[in-house]
């Protein structure tokens, strides 16, 4: 049967209201998020009302390619011949990619992420990698995430960052990857981020009964229950925001991709990516106390068959950046926002027998945002100087991560990043 609207002073399941609150005075909506590293969406929207982050705090949005992505045929060197004599094929002529300029120009699919480009909201690192690469996924994705590349490291870099925080500052929402499994990168020695799987957010309706009666105002409530009661109340009007987010036909909604459109194959830990990115964006503007997000896409492993399924990859990671950019336009927290995208490592120069290409090194990383110092960073890997086939890595990746710890999470690199190199000039 539904519930019968709440009274002041009714009994709510055999405890009254008063007695419910006067025993969350002392820890709040905090104590609801328990010390694990699953969370809902109800979670954040309480920590939101609880502790909002203030505007002008920088946000990090990770997004993790997972597979490999050719970074050759993201980033194409169209001008350089041996790029189309190793990939007769799987090459891009001129006049189909987006130029950048310097006889670069971004796959055809990436035309978000070319008017960004143009904007110059998007900065482009060169021939990233790490010494003595390591063509293993595993091996590799390990190592971009705990940033030590020469032996196994039990924390990650992010961890690291999450271990630095004061005590009295400490929240387990203050990183949280979007999906069912916390990386590596988020887990500490002492701390961890938390995981927020789309589409368990939605408060169910007996907690949600529960939160509007405790929520409801009554005159006799003390100064501090009423400040309680206030919090719960919050907590609901958050959720109902939520719901209204996803519902609305507007840029926000347009970012819940078609599930069934999304490429085939490995989808990373949270499926359809434009469902993690609104996910991020209604967080963002709902006042989130998080720093870092991390989303994922699946499938660059692209041994056979590339070129189409190459694109369909790309076009759906350029979608989901668009929509989220389009999703925080207006919004005062939206130029805190900076989007970092990375793989594992790139592909093989020379294409193989099956029109797709094999595990190789270096690769392109993109950094969007509106305080990003735009245009290419670091050297373009030589295509005729190769190492058993492979490009050669002209940027380490640490001193990507570095001017992330600087310029985004305020700390000094080498507390988090051992043996970092100076960090790139990624910022203005």
């Amino acid at each position: 049967m539904p519930r019968a609207p709440y009274r002041p002073g009714q009994p709510l399941d055999g405890l009254t209201r008063r007695g419910l609150l006067r025993a969350s005075c002392g820890a709040g909506v905090a104590a609801a998020l328990a010390a694990t590293a699953g969370c809902s969406l109800s979670d954040v929207f309480a920590g939101a009302a609880r502790k909002p982050l203030p505007a002008g705090t920088p946000i990090l949005v990770l997004v993790t390619l997972f597979g490999g992505n050719d970074g050759l045929n993201t980033v194409v060197p169209y001008a350089d011949s041996a790029y189309h004599d190793a990939r007769p094929e799987l090459a891009y002529a001129a006049d189909k990619v987006l130029d950048l300029g310097s006889g670069l120009g971004l796959n055809p699919a990436l035309k978000g992420l070319k008017s960004l480009w143009d904007e110059k909201h998007l900065a482009i690192v060169r021939g990233v990698g790490y010494p003595q690469p390591d063509r293993s996924h595993f091996r590799s994705m390990d190592i971009w995430q705990t940033a030590v590349p020469d032996h196994a490291e039990p924390t990650g870099w992010l961890g690291r960052w999450l271990d630095t925080t004061p005590t009295a500052s400490a929240d387990p929402l203050q990183a949280l990857v979007i999906g069912s499994t916390l990386p590596p990168m988020l887990v500490g020695a002492s701390r961890a981020g938390s995981a927020l799987e789309v589409g368990a957010g939605r408060l169910p309706a007996d907690r949600s009964a529960l939160l509007s009666a405790l929520g409801a105002s009554d005159a006799a409530d003390t100064e501090t229950m009423a400040a309680v009661a206030q919090t719960y109340a919050d907590a609901l009007s958050l959720d109902a925001r939520l719901v209204s987010a996803l519902r609305n036909p507007g840029p926000a909604a347009d970012l819940l991709a078609d599930e069934s459109s999304a490429p085939v194959g490995d989808r990373g830990n949270a499926g359809n990516v434009g469902a993690q990115f609104q996910t991020v964006a209604a967080c963002i503007r709902a006042g989130a106390p998080t720093r870092v997000y991390s989303v994922s896409l699946g499938g660059f492993d692209t041994h056979a068959g590339e070129k189409e399924a190459h694109e369909a990859l790309l076009g759906a990671l350029d979608a989901a950046l668009t929509r989220f950019r389009a999703a925080l336009a207006g919004h005062e927290r939206a130029s805190d926002v900076v989007v970092v995208a990375y793989s594992e490592f790139g592909r093989r120069v020379h294409a193989n027998a099956s029109q797709g290409t094999d595990h190789g090194t270096a690769s392109d990383v993109f950094v969007i945002g509106d305080r990003v110092r735009a245009g290419f960073h670091g050297e373009q890997p030589a295509l005729t100087s190769l190492d058993n086939g492979d490009l050669k890595a002209t940027t380490d990746f640490r001193s990507v991560y570095a001017a992330l710890a600087h310029s985004v999470l305020g700390v000094d690199p080498g507390s988090i990043i051992a043996k970092a190199p100076a960090p790139l000039d990624l910022f203005t």
